[in-house]
């Protein structure tokens, strides 16, 4: 599998101001760092939504966002050692999770979980949605991960962190290993191509 933590970048720019959340997400890291198996729990709970979220839409599958997500914070527990904190560690799981997913696009890659998760988390760290709450998803949400799914991988990927996500060009330009400037002209093309598709489609 291509996805090991080994071959994530472990630090990333990030800006030089540091918000008080930042600075107890950054006191988890190193206690973590430092073996505290219930920090790296906190930092699965501050992030598991987000990485679920991006999974899901990247993907289209709940069950196959599940064990993305799930082995992103498998591997980023065995990388957060070498994890240096000059980088949002959110940009590093969605990293982490952005080569995950792409694995799982290729028809040969099908990535299972190696190691069981109860010891970091209370549960597996993802959301499971509730039968009420898939019963009420939004139709245009559906319409749009049908949409994501024609697009291209460049765009469909700009779309997820930038729109989806809300990630700023500079970060979303640091997960996917471009400059903001690409960034802008991506999302610019990726916007009209959903939107040509979405006016075409019922």
């Amino acid at each position: 599998m291509n996805g090991s933590a080994a071959d994530f970048p472990i630090s990333l720019p990030m800006p030089a101001v540091e918000t008080p959340d930042e600075a107890a997400e950054l006191a988890l890291v190193h206690a973590a760092q430092g073996g505290c198996t219930q920090a790296f729990r906190a930092l699965v709970e501050r992030h598991q939504q987000r990485v679920y979220h991006f999974c899901h839409h990247y993907l289209g599958d709940a069950g196959d966002a599940r064990e993305a997500c799930q082995d992103t914070f498998i591997r980023a527990h065995g990388a957060i050692a070498r994890y240096k904190p000059r980088a949002r560690l959110s940009t590093w799981l969605f990293q982490i999770a952005l080569n995950l997913c792409r694995d799982r696009k290729r028809p040969t890659a099908r990535t299972r979980p190696h190691l069981a998760l109860h010891d970091l988390a209370p549960e597996l760290p993802c959301h499971r949605a509730a039968p009420d709450e898939a019963a009420m998803r939004d139709a245009d949400l559906a319409k749009l991960d049908r949409g994501l799914a024609t697009l291209p991988q460049k765009f469909r990927e700009v779309l997820v962190l930038s729109c989806l996500e809300g990630l700023e060009h500079a970060e979303c330009a640091a997960i996917l290993k471009c400059s903001p400037r690409a960034i802008e002209g991506r999302l610019y093309r990726a916007r009209q191509a959903l939107a040509v598709w979405w006016d075409r489609t019922p």
